[in-house]
Formats: C-alpha cells, sequence, structure tokens
C-alpha cells in the first residue's frame, strides 16, 4: 500500500521555523520526485518546493524562495520541508505529494501520490 505521511505542522509564532517531514511507504521512493504543496482556506493548492528524484534539484515558489528548503533522505524514504521567517500567510495544510521520475513541477499533475496533510498555523 502506497503511504505518505506527512508531520511537524503546528502554531508557531511570525519570524519562527518549523520543519516538516513526509515519510514514504510502499514504493520505490528514489525513483520519485518529491513536491510540498498548500492549501489555505478558502484558496487553491499550491506547489511551494519540489526536489527532483536523483540529482536533487530544488525548485521553490517564489513567495517562499529564500525562506523554505526542501531536502530528502532516501535512506529514510523522507522528504523534508525548512520553513523560516514564517509569515501569517504562510498559513495553511501541507500536504507532500510523490512523481514518478519527473525533474521539477510546482503543479499538481503529474502528483499521483498524496499525504493527508499537516496544518501550519503562523500567528502574527
Amino acid at each position: 500500500e502506497v503511504q505518505l505521511q506527512a508531520s511537524g505542522g503546528g502554531l508557531v509564532q511570525a519570524g519562527g521555523s518549523l520543519r516538516l517531514s513526509c515519510t514514504a511507504s510502499g514504493f520505490l521512493f528514489e525513483d520519485y520526485a518529491i513536491a510540498w504543496f498548500r492549501q489555505a482556506p478558502g484558496q487553491e493548492r499550491d506547489g511551494v518546493a519540489c526536489i527532483s528524484s536523483r540529482d536533487r534539484s530544488t525548485s521553490y515558489a517564489d513567495s517562499v524562495k529564500g525562506r523554505f528548503s526542501i531536502s530528502r533522505d532516501n535512506s529514510k524514504s523522507t522528504a523534508y520541508l525548512y520553513l523560516d521567517s514564517l509569515k501569517p500567510e504562510d498559513t495553511a495544510v501541507y500536504y507532500c505529494a510523490a512523481a514518478w521520475r519527473v525533474h521539477l513541477s510546482l503543479s499538481r499533475p503529474p502528483y499521483s501520490y498524496w499525504g493527508q496533510g499537516t496544518l501550519v498555523t503562523v500567528s502574527s
């Protein structure tokens, strides 16, 4: 059974930091690009960061460049999203997703596997 388990969300003050984790099972993690998306209430689910499967190149949405950092540890089948200098507008449910051998994409297709989401709330 394919699973993506996102964790690490919580309540943090503006300017603070969090680390989100995405642990995968049921598929060959190293062959999949990983992305983080977020969805605020009443808004679309948007991609914020992605990392390729092999060369670990990364891409970020403009809104998080310089503040968020994505990484992966293939030996643990886990990807991470480091959130720094958090702002109230970063408040959202954060989802991780996986796509087979996609280079870099912040669009919902081609991601076929999705985690359940973890809530990040940033207070002002």
